[in-house]
């Protein structure tokens, strides 16, 4: 029995399930982007738009804002003249980044050269 069996309402209801908390987090092309940005320690904005590079101010500001709310990151301001903020993973985002992310990251990594074929072959297998 694994886990996910422990949630019972899920077999009624899958639209509640908890994993799909959990999956709702890769709804956003850039979150896990943003997320995997920060695994090496904080980061101030410019630092993280560096460092992800095509990402606008405006998507990066919506990303930050729901990793927030999620409580994936937290956003500390320094007290200085001139303001700084940096943003750094949580607990809760350490723990995304190191486990799941990372063996999706492997598994991508692994499979790269069959999902590209497949993307390229535009083989919808019969839609």
């Amino acid at each position: 029995m694994t886990d996910l069996d422990d949630d019972a309402h899920c077999l009624d209801f899958v639209a509640d399930c908890r994993l799909r908390a959990a999956t709702d987090l890769f709804a956003h092309t850039w979150d896990p982007v943003v997320l995997a940005a920060l695994r090496t320690g904080p980061r101030r904005r410019r630092e993280l738009r560096t460092a992800i590079g095509g990402i606008s101010d405006k998507v990066l500001t919506d990303s930050l804002r729901r990793l927030l709310i999620a409580g994936l990151l937290d956003r500390h301001a320094h007290a200085e003249a001139p303001p700084r903020v940096e943003y750094a993973l949580t607990g809760l985002g350490q723990s995304l980044v190191e486990g799941p992310m990372a063996v999706l990251g492997r598994w991508a990594l692994e499979h790269a050269d069959e999902l590209l074929d497949a993307q390229e072959s535009g083989d919808s297998g019969g839609l």
